[in-house]
């Protein structure tokens, strides 16, 4: 794309391969799953016209990024690690760090965890909620009993994969336009039983949205053609692990300037209570709600991101 540098930068032992442009104070921004950084098209001219340089990876196990086959490699403590190596490759001190669905997950944990390195965070359709009381596999079966739910349908290695993997393009269409398996309030995802598939009951849409084309959705399919969707998924696997390793986020509050968007479709919002984030991040300066906007939001509306995101950037000292 006009504008947007690509190169592979060394960190925490791996490769991270990054878009980016701009100069002035650093932006990080981190995609979600099944993205990559082509998630934040749209964001990355319009920062870097406002004066930011503005980095995007591909986070590990995506893209053109080193991906590790071992489940373990994709816990957050490594992930975050990625990050901080991050800035000290491009030679900065700080970054404000911006994530949306895992990416927001990610960020929160880097502002909790490293003040000293994020200097701000905003979070995307996912909120801080801490550290839960128990490992989140546990919690999640004590919730959905003899319900299907995608995160526990996530958890054996080689099962998802394989049908992620048999019709790549039809997965991304389908997830990104389509009714996604993690919309736990549709009718055909509320009718599966355990075994089901994360697209039973459901197929991929005849129309695209006018926010996706069919480049956009070429694009996504030829990235994953290339990484496979091992690592993303190894982060779902993850996180009973996560809770065994950070058990000072429990109690750790965010203290640097915060910003949270979701969208008011975001099927997230039926099991992401963000009323419990508040505690957690004292300085939230706004959770805004994206009138008509679903999970994917900085790409379907993209001008209201946009405007967000300056907006704030620009109230923090540079």
């Amino acid at each position: 794309m006009p504008g947007i540098t690509h190169r592979i930068l060394e960190t925490n032992g791996i490769q991270l391969h990054v878009a980016e442009a701009g100069e002035g104070p650093l932006v990080l921004l981190l995609h979600g799953w099944p993205e990559s950084w082509y998630s934040w098209r749209h964001q990355i001219p319009a920062l870097a016209s406002a004066g930011f340089h503005v980095v995007a990876p591909d986070v590990r196990g995506y893209g053109r990024s080193t991906a590790p086959r071992e489940v373990e490699a994709y816990r957050m403590t490594e992930l975050l690690a990625d990050f901080v190596g991050l800035l000290d490759a491009l030679g900065e001190r700080t970054a404000v760090v911006v994530g949306h669905d895992w990416g927001a997950a990610m960020a929160w944990t880097c502002a909790a965890l490293h003040p000293e390195r994020f200097r701000a965070v905003v979070g995307m359709s996912v909120p801080h909620l801490g550290r839960s009381p128990m490992p989140p596999m546990e919690l999640f079966r004590n919730a959905f009993k003899d319900r299907w739910f995608y995160m526990l349908y996530f958890q054996e290695p080689g099962v998802a994969e394989a049908e992620l993997e048999a019709d790549i393009p039809r997965t991304m269409r389908t997830i990104l336009a389509g009714t996604p398996g993690f919309d736990v309030a549709a009718e055909a995802v509320r009718a599966r039983k355990p075994g089901d598939g994360f697209f039973t009951g459901v197929a991929p849409p005849e129309q695209l949205p006018s926010w996706l084309t069919e480049e956009d959705v070429a694009f996504f399919a030829k990235e994953f053609a290339h990484s496979g969707f091992r690592g993303g998924l190894n982060r779902y696997r993850n996180m009973d692990r996560d809770w065994a390793d950070l058990p000072e986020l429990a109690t750790v509050k965010i203290e640097q300037p915060a910003l949270f968007l979701v969208g008011e479709l975001d099927p997230g919002r039926a099991f992401t209570p963000v009323e419990y984030m508040k505690p957690l991040v004292p300085h939230l300066r706004e959770m805004r709600v994206l009138p008509g906007a679903g999970h994917w939001i900085q790409q379907e509306c993209a001008d209201e991101v946009n405007a967000a995101l300056l907006s704030f950037l620009k109230s923090l000292p540079r």
